[in-house]
């Protein structure tokens, strides 16, 4: 009884660590999908980090906040902004990635009247 225990426990062990499968050369390679990267929100990320001073809408303008509906920034300036901040506004390259901050520079494009 213990030889038939061992032997499905050692025939599961086997399967279980499979997945891979020979390359061209013969050394095994380990077949995983590829992740597909994702498009970053800038809509959510604004909301979660901007919405508090500059509002729903960009208009909101609390603690000195500007008024996004009226920006003329061009994009790369607003990333800059976002990213070193300015005036009463806080830095945020330490808090957001680079694709975050882009995303929510491209976002606020959409609130200008």
């Amino acid at each position: 009884m213990r030889y038939l225990a061992f032997i499905a426990v050692l025939t599961f062990a086997v399967f279980a660590c499979g997945g891979e499968t020979p390359s061209e050369n013969g050394a095994s390679k380990k077949t995983t999908p590829k992740k597909k990267k994702k498009k970053v929100d800038g809509e959510k990320v604004y909301k979660q980090y901007c919405v508090t001073c500059h509002g729903v809408y960009g208009d909101m303008g609390a603690s000195g906040a500007f008024n996004l509906t009226e920006s003329k920034l061009t994009l790369d300036e607003k990333i800059e902004v976002i990213t070193n901040g300015r005036n009463t506004m806080t830095p945020f390259k330490g808090l957001l990635s680079e694709a975050k901050i882009k995303a929510v520079a491209e976002y606020t494009e959409k609130l200008k009247k």
